[in-house]
Formats: structure tokens, sequence, C-alpha cells
């Protein structure tokens, strides 16, 4: 048997978050302090679902990168794969809370250890014991986090684990929105499973800067025009045997080769802050494949672990057990 579940590698950051719920940015008054970072996030949630996850980062030497590997490491997440970069800090990130649709983000990434990460720190981790690997988009964004991660993701499936790509689309981390989808399309040769929004799969297939736009400093929601349908068939023809495109409220869809879209329902909630909720997907999603679940019944809890995480101030520290989303599908008298 694999000793872990999932080694998740990529970002692991401050997320400071407006304690102000509608404020904007310049007028509020304090935030409170929690992990994020989209393979630290679902790291996390997979970690509250039961499953056994180790993290490969990287985090300054400074006490931010204690707060980070502390908060980790307590959630039953093995961190002696977080390396300390000691000419670097640990990223951060600023959002005000401004429900139904408005979160703008501003990230502070300028010397970020988490790029640092680099090809030994890889070859020291432990693919070969683990069941699925999963990367990020904004750990290819840089070098030497580039070549790390790729690296990463072709020794996972030499080793036999099942390898996921969340795209994780953060346009200021990228010099030209064209560069990310040359590099998405450039890794999924390595990767089995691509989860990623309507508007990131759009971006893998983008050719005209014009088809982005950012609304505010809204840097994690970038609305992406183009044909959906071209982008998944493109991704998939980059090898990858299955795209989950999460939809928001309207749940996910799930898309082989070859075969017609199976669209997975959400959960109808009232949102309070959307940051987070696909990651608590991602979570979801892999704690079913875990269990051998067939992908509509790991979407499905997927679907649920993000309805409860809008429902919450946090991203990491709102992720739910899996009595919570029993409870919460319960009480919807649903099943998974």
């Amino acid at each position: 048997m694999n000793p872990y579940d999932l080694i998740s590698i990529g970002r692991a950051c401050l997320d400071l978050y407006a304690n102000e719920i509608g404020v904007a940015l310049p007028e509020v008054k304090s935030f409170a302090a929690y992990v994020g970072g989209c393979p630290a996030n679902v790291a996390v949630g997979a970690a509250r679902l039961g499953l056994k996850v180790a993290m490969v980062s990287a985090v300054g030497a400074d006490p931010v990168g204690d707060f980070v590997q502390r908060f980790l490491a307590a959630e039953g997440i093995e961190t002696k794969y977080i390396s300390r970069k000691p000419q670097h800090r640990t990223g951060a990130a600023a959002l005000s809370i401004m429900p139904p649709d408005r979160f703008p983000l501003i990230y502070y990434r300028e010397n970020a250890a988490d790029i640092q990460l680099d090809i030994d720190d890889v070859l020291a981790a432990p693919f070969a014991q683990a069941r699925a690997v999963l990367i990020s988009g904004t750990g290819l964004s840089k070098e030497p986090s580039r070549s790390a991660t790729l690296l990463a993701a072709e020794q996972a499936r030499a080793a036999g684990a099942t390898t996921f790509l969340d795209l994780d689309l953060r346009t200021d981390q990228w010099h030209d929105p064209r560069a990310y989808g040359v590099t998405m399309r450039a890794a999924l040769r390595s990767i089995d499973v691509v989860i990623g929004t309507e508007d990131e799969l759009r971006a893998c297939n983008l050719h005209d800067p014009s088809q982005l736009s950012v609304r505010d400093s809204q840097v994690s929601s970038a609305n992406v025009t183009g044909d959906l349908a071209a982008a998944v068939q493109r991704v998939l023809d980059g090898g990858p045997r299955l795209v989950v495109v999460k939809q928001g409220r309207r749940g996910a869809a799930l898309v082989e080769a070859g075969r017609e879209p199976v669209e997975i329902p959400g959960f109808p909630v009232e949102i309070l802050n959307t940051l987070g909720a696909g990651d608590a997907f991602a979570g979801g999603l892999l704690y079913g494949f875990a269990q051998g679940w067939d992908w509509p019944k790991a979407a499905r809890l997927g679907n649920a672990c993000g309805a409860i995480v809008v429902t919450r101030h946090a991203c990491s520290s709102a992720m739910p057990t899996m009595a919570e989303v029993e409870a919460f599908v319960h009480q919807r008298g649903e099943t998974l």
C-alpha cells in the first residue's frame, strides 16, 4: 500500500481576509490570518476528509513560514518535504469580501519562496509512495518552480501515481497571458486528470490577449472568452483521460475523450466568499478517487465540499470534515 493518498505540490502562503463583509479594501479595519494557496488548500481539504497527505512546497525562513508549516502539521499533513528558502519570503495575499460576486484579491509574491521550489526539493520527495499527486498552474508560472513541478509530474506518473493538474490561473503571475496556455499544454503529457474553471480552460487555448479581462484586482477570477468545447478538446488531445470543469453554483461537468459531458449538479447555498470553493471541490474529488468511487460520485462530494466553503469566511480553515459533509447533504434530503 502507498503511505500517502495524496502529495500536493506548490503554493503555501499567508492569506489575510477582511473581517468586515461588504467593505472595500481601503476601508477594512482588520483581517483574519489563514494559510492559503491552491495546493495547500487542497491538501487540507483532503486531509480533513480523511486522506493521508504530504505537502511539497517551500516557505521562507521566517515566522510566516513557521505559521504555515505549523498549521499544516496540525491538520495531520506531512510537512517534512516543505523546504525553507532563507533568501526568500513566504508569499501572501489580501482579500476583501464583497458578496455575492466581488472578492478583490491582491497578491504579494515578489521574491516568493514557493516559486523557488527546485529540482533537488522534488528529488527528495516520495512520489513512489503516493496514490495521487496534484500540481498547480501557478507552480508552473516561473522558474525554478516550473522545471521542478514538471519533473514532479513526470516522476509521479512513472512511479504509477495518478497525476492531477489544477489549472489555478493567477493572471498577474504570468508575463504574457498566452504563456499560460502554452505552459499548461506542455505539462499535459504527464497528467491524467485536469481540474479547472470554464475560464481557466479557455485560457489554455487563448490566442489573443484581448480574450482575457480582469475586473478590479480580482486576479483569481479572470474572464476569458472563446470556445469552451474546443478548449476542453485541446486539453484532452494533450493526453489526460479526464477534464473536470468547475461550474460554480451549477456544479461540475466531467468530460472524457469521445464521450458526452456528464453534468454533476451543485448544491444551492447563500454565498459569503467563493475563494477556496474550487480547492474544496478538488479535495472532495481526490477523496472520492482514493476511495475507488466513480468520477460522478467523487465530483458530487466535491460539489458538496465547495458549497460548504462558500458559506464560510476562510479557505483552508473552512474545509469541511466528512461528518460535516454528510450532515450538509442529509439536511437537504439528498445523497452523494
